[in-house]
């Protein structure tokens, strides 16, 4: 079989509700949707850590955080730990990266493993931006999204028709915050008619004190920067609050989606180009976020929390050679198993090429087949605990199908970035059958106890599995003091040895 190129799509806080694939009540995105009516649409894919670094490096290695290093967006990734791109490039693949890197971009942090890669320092800007290539730093007059899709479709112009194999990944800015929008799209959603979400004023009754103190609401905690004018006197003050946040809410969201039809159009060019070129039928095609992001839900904005508007990620897969058009997948997948199905795809053995992998290979259920010992629940943990922006308390839980445990244990564990205030313990439980909104914490409900007892042990099964140290109280070691799986970290050693010796 032909060895398939793979084009990897990732834009930065694109919520999934806000695709019209998945059903968005605030927005069209036709040529993202093109993607799924040709493709599939992946409906359970989470995150492991819902801020962009982390997500990031998961998705290059396959690892957990506690893993490859990448805890927060202040610490660097441990790049003695490989990556798929790595594996692919020593297999004979052409690689590329353009866009958004955001794990460092100097000395040793640059990107590994690529032929060709132009990134933003940093978040980077909207509007004629600086970005650095292996020549050095320069800025590119524009608009970033468009930038990154020209430099995208140039070097696949520049392939040589000989059979190489590439991989290319395109990394937009967009709908970042501070959500600067292109000037062709500043008509769109200017009429204050977007939709508010059903718990747009979700008053966290239920929810644990750790969660009622994040610095995310719209009401009060999104300023002059983002709105990009002061509030209006006559919305300031607590009795203008529901009044305020409605007013804030429509200038967000407008810049937001208009940030997101960049998107959208630029997806649309990079599709045609592929298509032109002949390349339809043996390139995958994969379209995601790096994590979700709240649009008003329970109030907020970002992400960070395990609710499902931060932790969903979007995915649409095209790859005519195997999936079939239109089809669906429910399977719960993490963006730890996004490197051993690119692998899988590309022909290579993961658990070989990617020793050091956590995730397993989704490429079956790609193709509609069933695997009996898929796991049934998201394991997923963040770390930055009480951030000076946004106040977000540390955090793990477990996600099923149907159930949410969440353990706000309350600890900077030495994370940088991180307070090292610490907090009380807290729990919650969401039964997402009957819930599917979250609004209503059922953690110390009696009639839960089974289920939250039964979430305990899946929740202690699956950090033994992945392991990583729960929290335990004062003492409980950083996760960059492990290790705490030897088997894991055998793995590791060894891939790292193997680097030290090749390097010397």
């Amino acid at each position: 079989m032909t060895r398939p190129n793979i084009v990897f799509v990732m834009s930065d806080d694109h919520a999934a509700h806000a695709i019209s694939a998945y059903g968005s009540r605030v927005n069209s995105t036709p040529h993202l949707d093109r993607i799924a009516q040709e493709g599939t649409r992946m409906d359970a894919v989470f995150c492991t850590n819902s801020i962009c670094s982390p997500s990031r490096a998961s998705i290059l290695t396959g690892t957990y955080s506690h893993i490859n290093g990448v805890s927060s967006i202040w610490t660097e990734m441990d790049y003695r730990v490989p990556t798929f791109v790595d594996c692919l490039h020593d297999a004979g693949y052409r690689t590329a990266l353009f866009g958004k890197w955001h794990l460092g971009e100097h000395g040793a942090s640059r990107p590994r493993g690529f032929d060709e890669w132009k990134i933003f320092p940093g978040q980077g800007d909207y509007v004629d931006p600086e970005m650095i290539d292996e020549s050095g730093s320069s800025t590119v007059e524009g608009y970033a999204t468009d930038i990154v899709t020209d430099l995208a479709i140039d070097w696949l112009d520049e392939q040589a028709d000989d059979g190489q194999p590439f991989c290319m990944m395109v990394h937009h800015k967009a709908p970042h915050r501070p959500w600067v929008p292109d000037e062709k799209h500043a008509h769109l959603y200017a009429d204050g008619s977007i939709p508010e979400p059903e718990t747009f004023f979700d008053d966290l009754e239920s929810r644990s004190q750790a969660v009622r103190g994040v610095h995310m609401t719209i009401a009060d905690d999104m300023g002059a920067d983002d709105l990009k004018s002061e509030v209006p006197e006559h919305l300031r003050g607590e009795e203008n609050r529901e009044a305020r946040m409605r007013w804030k809410y429509q200038i967000y969201m407008r810049d937001y989606l208009q940030c997101i039809q960049s998107i959208d159009d630029n997806v649309g060019r990079l599709l045609d180009h592929l298509d032109e070129k002949g390349l339809r039928e043996n390139t995958v095609v994969v379209y995601t976020s790096d994590q979700g992001f709240f649009l008003g839900d329970h109030g907020w904005f970002d992400k960070r929390l395990m609710f499902d508007q931060s932790l969903q990620m979007p995915m649409l897969i095209r790859w005519p050679a195997e999936i079939e058009a239109g089809s669906r997948c429910e399977a719960i997948i993490t963006n730890v198993d996004f490197a051993a199905t690119f692998l899988d795809m590309c022909g290579l053995d993961a658990a070989e090429a990617l020793p050091t992998s956590q995730g397993r290979s989704f490429r079956p259920l790609l193709r509609g087949e069933q695997i009996e010992d898929w796991p049934d629940a998201a394991y997923y943990r963040y770390w930055e605990h009480d951030d000076p922006i946004h106040h977000a308390p540390a955090h793990y839980g477990i996600r099923t199908k149907d159930h949410k445990l969440i353990h706000y244990f309350g600890a900077g564990l030495g994370v940088p970035g991180a307070s090292q205030r610490v907090f009380p313990s807290e729990w919650e439980l969401y039964d997402l059958a009957a819930d599917p909104t979250e609004v209503n914490n059922v953690a110390d409900d009696p009639a839960y106890a089974s289920a939250r007892a039964e979430l305990e042990q899946k929740l202690a099964e699956y950090q033994a599995h992945y392991a990583d140290e729960p929290y335990r109280g004062e003492g409980t070691p950083h996760p960059e003091w492990g290790p705490y799986d030897e088997e894991v970290f055998a793995r590791v050693r060894e891939y790292v040895a193997q680097i030290d010796a090749t390097s010397r």
